[in-house]
């Protein structure tokens, strides 16, 4: 595939913790790359390496620029790539003084774009975000959903190929969600790159055409949405809940009819190929409620990276 960025053998230590342990992984024009991981697996140290932002100890990030140019390297060419590069971080950092518009119009000097070539770009990234009507509105007046697509406005200013987002609807509602969900779809229909982190594992199917599984700082799987899921996973899923339910799992005579079972806190989940026995057998059990439903990726991230809650730090 024509490569638009590339990693390799990424290694970032801090003291004895190896954070990122020999990483490696390219995006392509119009794909969405996703990367997820549970607390610690390394997600955020790796895009700061991509950005510059953190010197890895040990392997190379290249961008290629295209059009018979050389690849240029990070952080040696930190400049030149970042001028194509457009991020979108955890947490917002517009200025509180400034308007919608004045956020975008003061960011754009950071690329040498100012008079008519930046009022230019005003209204069409105004428009995109939905917030033509929000133009001189301060980013204390609006709500959550609209400051993450003012973040995402701010971050087009340059028209740049690859975006580079850190969980970027952490915090929104539903809807907000959805509506910045569309705005990164027409992206990646236009043709732009994408490398995304998140925990929605939702947001990662509907996103993601590839998906890095990092845990511990390593690799553990990489592939697309669905191919990861008929490879690890089977393809029924029994939620079982309710009064009895978790000495379900421990039954002789329903074990037999599931390849796994797991209990992650008052739900037992039944992993099978055909579901049709286990929920007749269940449905002698007239105060357990049941959920049948297809396999997918949180099933696919606790079987990789377990169901222990892990803290930050």
């Amino acid at each position: 595939m024509q490569v638009l960025l590339e990693a390799r053998d990424l290694r970032k230590r801090y003291g004895t913790a190896t954070v990122v342990d020999g990483l490696s992984f390219a995006i392509a024009p119009g794909e969405c790359l996703g990367v997820i991981g549970p607390n610690g697996a390394g997600k955020t140290t790796t895009l700061r390496m991509c950005l510059g932002l953190t010197a890895p100890d040990e392997g190379s990030v290249h961008f290629h620029p295209g059009g018979g140019a050389a690849p240029l390297a990070m952080p040696q060419d930190a400049l030149a790539i970042k001028a194509q590069l457009g991020v979108v971080t955890q947490f917002d950092s517009l200025d509180p003084d400034f308007s919608c518009a004045e956020n975008l119009r003061v960011f754009g000097r950071y690329f040498g774009l100012k008079g008519a070539a930046m009022a230019q770009r005003i209204a069409p990234l105004l428009e995109f975000a939905a917030l033509t009507a929000k133009a001189d509105a301060r980013p204390g007046e609006l709500s959550g959903g609209m400051r993450r697509r003012l973040s995402l406005a701010r971050a087009l200013v340059n028209d740049p190929r690859l975006l580079l987002l850190d969980e970027p609807t952490t915090g929104l509602d539903p809807q907000a969600r959805h509506l910045m969900w569309e705005r990164l779809q027409q992206l990646l229909q236009g043709g732009k790159a994408i490398l995304l982190t998140t925990h929605f594992m939702d947001e990662a199917e509907r996103l993601c055409s590839r998906l890095l599984v990092l845990d511990h700082g390593r690799k553990i799987a990489e592939g697309t949405p669905r191919a990861l899921i008929a490879e690890h996973l089977e393809p029924d899923v029994v939620e079982a809940y309710g009064p009895g339910a978790l000495a379900l799992a421990q039954d002789a005579q329903l074990r037999p009819l599931a390849r796994r079972v797991e209990v992650s806190g008052e739900t037992v989940f039944f992993y099978t190929q055909d579901a049709r026995p286990l929920l007749q057998a269940l449905s002698a059990h007239g105060s357990l409620r049941t959920l049948h439903r297809p396999a997918n990726l949180e099933d696919l991230f606790l079987k990789l990276t377990g169901r222990q809650i892990r803290e930050e730090g």
